[in-house]
């Protein structure tokens, strides 16, 4: 048998590589822009930091939301010692007063909206359809399904003609393997909702894609490794898991104008896992 060998990383998988001014001007509210400590001394980036600061090297003023106003502030700090522009704000997207303010913050707050970036995913719950409880599918849908076509209605309206909106999915949506029902169902659930965006955007010339993540190295994925440890042993075409930063480039594509004419599309960020 072949020998696999991992993919060498590129300066833009080790988030490294300067910034293009691929998004001059923009404002983009990134939801989901904080990150989950595992081990703070070995923690990789996470999807929404990276995203979040990938955005502003590039040229956005971002908003950057999360449940953890901590976290956020964390990314946000990390941006502004970097010489970008950036604001946090505390919202929990399971409730509808906290979008409705959250948007509207962010508004103000940049003086106007054209990218919203929804990067948020629970999984809770104990494993297959047996250990499926309806608090723990209520709790995983209101987040993953229902926070998101929040956001999307409060945000639509105020988005600037030509805006893009990214979701981030997981390969989850698309075959089954978290073994996590309500998580594996919700994810699935976004393309859907998705298109629909696409659908209403498209009069005002707003886009709606999917980035799709396959097994990803970040503190979430570490956290899932813990408790299914058969995640680490899968394999992976190129040898090994993605870096937050790959996803986040992922994401760039769909919020820059190089992707001005493509919406409702689903872009797999997974070696070719989905596919191969």
């Amino acid at each position: 048998m072949t020998e696999r060998h991992a993919r060498a990383l590129s300066a833009e998988s080790a988030g490294d590589a300067p910034g293009r001014s691929r998004l001059d001007g923009r404002r983009i509210l990134v939801v989901g822009g904080g990150q989950r400590v595992v081990d703070p001394v070995t923690d990789p980036v996470g999807n929404g930091r990276a995203m979040s600061l990938l955005f502003a090297r590039e040229g956005a003023h971002v908003v950057v939301a999360d449940r953890d106003v901590l976290s956020a502030e964390q990314t946000v700090a990390m941006i502004t010692a970097a010489g970008g522009l950036a604001h946090a704000i505390q919202a929990d997207i399971s409730r509808e007063d906290d979008v409705q303010a959250m948007v509207e913050e962010a508004r103000v707050a940049l003086g106007g909206l054209d990218g919203l970036m929804l990067n948020v995913g629970i999984g809770v719950g104990d494993l297959n359809l047996e250990g499926t409880r309806v608090p723990d599918w209520d709790t995983t849908m209101a987040v993953n399904l229902r926070g998101p076509m929040l956001c999307c209605r409060e945000a639509l309206p105020v988005l600037d003609d030509g805006a893009a909106v990214v979701f981030v999915s997981s390969i989850a949506g698309l075959q089954a393997g978290s073994r996590l029902v309500a998580y594996d169902a919700s994810k699935a659930g976004l393309a859907g909702l998705m298109r629909h965006v696409a659908l209403e955007g498209s009069r005002r010339g707003i886009r709606a894609n999917t980035v799709v993540p396959g097994l990803v190295d970040t503190p979430l994925g570490r956290a899932a490794s813990g408790g299914r440890p058969s995640r680490d042993r899968t394999r992976i075409p190129f040898g090994r898991m993605a870096t937050g930063w790959e996803v986040a480039y992922a994401a760039l594509f769909f919020m820059s104008d190089e992707s001005v004419y493509i919406t409702a599309q689903t872009l797999a960020v997974d070696s070719g896992l989905s596919g191969i």
